[in-house]
């Protein structure tokens, strides 16, 4: 299972007393689908940064969920129908990387500097395309 943050822009028109039983009706898919549910939290109306379906203001709501990916996708499709729902945005939050993972991505930088140094001939000289024709020439 996975860690999931959901975005919701419900329509301004709903009455905000009616936005806890419209999110509650999807969070019930996760939570038949085996998920659990971490956080619930209505932002409350907000201003939109661009009008969607000619409308400026929207009301949010932020959701953090723990489920299978085929359960959040089914949530998401569902609320792709619902008219009261302007949109949605899910996003799978990633796990923090292990320290020994770090170690060894800073030590394959090391190698990877050491490596570039010394490829270049003569330190930062490298050999122009026109000495090589003169060397050829020569020949």
């Amino acid at each position: 299972m996975r860690k999931y943050e959901i975005m919701i822009i419900i329509d301004s028109d709903v009455d905000e007393r009616q936005v806890p039983g419209l999110v509650d009706k999807y969070l019930e898919i996760i939570t038949k689908g085996g998920g659990t549910i971490e956080s619930n939290e209505i932002w409350g109306r907000r201003r939109l940064a661009y009008d969607i379906n000619k409308k400026s203001e929207g009301i949010y709501a932020v959701l953090k969920v723990t489920a299978e990916s085929a359960v959040v996708q089914e949530m998401d499709r569902r609320m792709g129908i619902e008219e009261q729902i302007v949109r949605t945005k899910v996003l799978r939050i990633e796990e923090p990387r292990k320290s020994k993972d770090k170690d060894k991505d800073a030590k394959s930088e090391d190698v990877k500097s050491e490596d570039t140094k010394a490829a270049k001939p003569d330190g930062d000289k490298a050999a122009k395309p026109e000495d090589t024709d003169a060397v050829k020439s020569q020949d």
